[in-house]
């Protein structure tokens, strides 16, 4: 069912959304440069990795070294917009269908963050990533990485249609809302340097 969730809503989602998806791509191209869309290879299921797709958010301002300067001054208003409602991640939607990703589970986080888990953070591996999952609506990047990461394991032990459909709906509002963009002090999440995951049950669980 979940599988199946997935091919029917990437399918309607690519098709009715077209004209918003050339409407973004037009207007990325105009404001933030080429290339339109950002691929970057992620861990997806098992750790094995993947050509994920996103709209492109920031410039390729650089420094006079030729060095990228810092996110916070690449990323224009435009790019924070899409951020905040997620626009961003429409291209995703192409992951799914092609069965790299789900709609509901864990994020897919950086290649490099594979050797830096716990074995209980790795379990976050056990399912599919998703565009959205239960760490995006109880906190997205708002929350630590620890708390994440639990909630990340919450899910693979926990997930069910049930859940996924609930998450679906709080991810509309937190949308919406504009909820829990980037982590404080930063303009998106601070990199993962491995941290330890200590135990106790996940804050904001379903």
């Amino acid at each position: 069912m979940k599988r199946t969730l997935d091919i029917g809503a990437s399918l309607l989602v690519l098709v009715i959304g077209c004209p918003v998806f050339v409407l973004i791509a037009a207007l990325v191209r105009l404001l933030l440069g080429a290339p339109v869309v950002f691929a970057q290879d992620r861990p997806g299921l098992g750790g094995r990795t993947f050509r994920l797709y996103k709209f492109r958010t920031m410039t390729d301002a650089r420094d006079a070294d030729g060095q990228p300067l810092p996110d916070a001054e690449r990323l224009t208003g435009f790019g924070r917009f899409l951020r905040s409602t997620s626009l961003d991640e429409l291209p995703e939607f192409w992951n799914v269908l092609r069965g790299h990703m789900s709609l509901v589970g864990p994020r897919p986080l950086l290649v490099e963050y594979l050797d830096r888990y716990t074995p209980e953070q790795a379990r976050r591996h056990e399912v599919r990533p998703g565009i959205t999952g239960l760490a995006q609506v109880s906190g997205r990047n708002e929350l630590p990485w620890e708390e994440r990461f639990k909630l990340d394991v919450w899910y693979v032990d926990n997930h069910s249609l049930w859940l996924d459909m609930k998450i679906l709906g709080m991810t509309l509002w937190k949308a919406i809302r504009r909820e829990g963009v980037s982590s404080p002090g930063h303009v998106t999440m601070p990199e993962f340097t491995g941290q330890q995951n200590e135990g106790g049950p996940p804050c904001g669980s379903l």
